[in-house]
């Protein structure tokens, strides 16, 4: 497959990698071209801005959750269509770098990565949050004095700024509006200061990808693309690839008798922001209708909802208005009673809860839930702690943390899974809560259990 393509890098946080990634893909798109974002690692937030400067639906590409093999089959799907990508492929870099406080020593850093590692070709800088003209000359003769292209020089401009708050940056569902305007105001920066030629010449220049696009009905049947991860850290998990196959092969998606699709509702809206893409298109591949519920603003589930799957987001922002609305957390404590699947990610944990920060939730789990000032983040290698709607018992699994909150229970209750020396999350009848976020990519066989049991 051969899509011209090109990463966007930086030196550290802080230098802008974010800003001029959505600049880019926002500026390209303005000019005619299908842009397609890509970002590396487990994080929700930078895809929702991607999604809004391309039009596309945005994909994480995390080697660590999904296994290495994924990642370019994960890639050819979310770039197919696309005129240039923004990804980690084997791809042209382009360095990223905050000018602010540096001048010619701006050149010595730059040099540093281009020495650092020759698999990598660092094809030229952006310079970020420039001072003036003549701050630009300096800066531009000191990467010439090294042979260093300079694409692009963006002056500070606090008008594209995106907020910040205690997990990082205001999720994009959160603030439409003002993100929509903020990413205008970006493109017209990046058009004016980048030069867009010469960067899509970079893009270009990436050759050929040697990898066929994922396919979520594939991924279903036959083995699970984890293994790829657990050969590297241990035995391949037990119970998870057995429950793939049936007993003389691969089992076909789940169907429902007559014809019909089980409804699974997924969880959306500002106080619901993440979810990986591919969640979505397993269970539809799976054999489900998927269907968007916003605990904020919905007073019902979709209309035969089998299923609910929770993700994670920002409750703890708008615990008041999931709490004022109470029809909804009356119908998923119902759904829930009633022994239908109901699975949680981190917000959706809070959710669940008795109440979190004082304030009244579902009730589902017999637990409090807190904000806290102690930030939990990492990845983590967990094995569930018993059987439940989406793994076998033993089943090993590798996902991340990330939340300022804490979940106490009010009464003994089955832990979801155990790492770390310890027990976490609630499995009760249908339901599965926990702290531990995982991409479905690396677990399809995931889906096909939720919708089983949805059916």
């Amino acid at each position: 497959m051969n899509v011209p393509r090109l990463v966007v890098a930086a030196p550290a946080s802080g230098h802008g990698k974010t800003t001029v990634a959505t600049g880019l893909m926002a500026a390209l798109a303005a000019r005619g071209l299908v842009a397609s974002g890509h970002k590396v690692g487990p994080d929700y937030i930078d895809p929702g801005y991607h999604a809004l400067a391309t039009g596309r639906p945005a994909r994480n590409l995390d080697p660590v959750l999904c296994g290495a093999g994924t990642i370019a089959p994960l890639f050819c799907r979310g770039a197919a269509g696309a005129d240039i990508v923004a990804a980690l492929l084997g791809a042209p870099v382009v360095l990223v770098v905050d000018a602010s406080a540096q001048g010619r020593s701006a050149a010595a850093l730059v040099s540093g990565f281009t020495s650092f590692d020759p698999a990598v070709r660092l094809a030229g800088v952006i310079l970020n949050r420039v001072g003036s003209p003549r701050h630009e000359e300096i800066l531009r003769d000191a990467m010439a004095a090294i042979g260093m292209p300079v694409l692009g020089a963006l002056r500070r401009d606090d008008g594209v700024a995106v907020p910040s708050r205690h997990l990082g940056l205001v999720p994009a569902a959160e603030r439409e509006g003002a993100a929509r305007q903020a990413i205008g105001r970006l493109a017209a920066l990046v058009t004016e200061s980048v030069d867009l030629d010469a960067v899509i010449g970079v893009a270009r220049g990436a050759g050929p990808l040697p990898a066929t696009p994922w396919d979520p009905v594939i991924a279903l049947p036959g083995s699970s693309p984890a293994s790829v991860i657990m050969t590297s850290v241990g035995p391949e998990p037990p119970g998870i690839h057995d429950h793939d196959r049936g007993e003389d092969g691969p089992r076909p998606a789940v169907a429902v008798a007559g014809g019909g699709r089980p409804v699974v509702a997924v969880a959306g809206g500002a106080a619901f922001t993440f979810c990986y893409t591919e969640t979505v298109e397993l269970l539809a591949a799976a054999g489900a209708d998927v269907v968007t519920v916003d605990p904020l603003r919905d007073e019902a589930l979709p209309p035969g909802t089998g299923a609910l799957v929770l993700g994670g987001g920002f409750p703890e922002v708008h615990a008041g208005d999931l709490s004022a609305n109470e029809p909804l957390r009356a119908e998923v404590a119902r759904l829930a009673r009633s022994g239908a699947p109901v699975v949680a990610e981190c917000a959706g944990l809070l959710y669940l809860a008795r109440e979190l920060d004082g304030l009244p939730m579902c009730g589902v789990i017999d637990a409090t839930a807190a904000f806290t000032p102690r930030l939990t983040l990492g990845y983590r290698d967990a094995v569930a702690a018993g059987s439940s709607v989406l793994t076998p018992a033993g089943a090993a699994v590798r996902g991340h943390e990330f939340h300022r909150t804490t979940v106490v229970p009010g009464s003994p209750a089955s832990p979801a899974w155990s790492f770390g020396g310890t027990e976490e999350g609630f499995v009760r009848a249908g339901v599965h809560a926990s702290y531990l976020h995982l991409h479905w990519a690396g677990y399809p066989g995931l889906a096909r259990r939720v919708v089983a049991a949805a059916a």
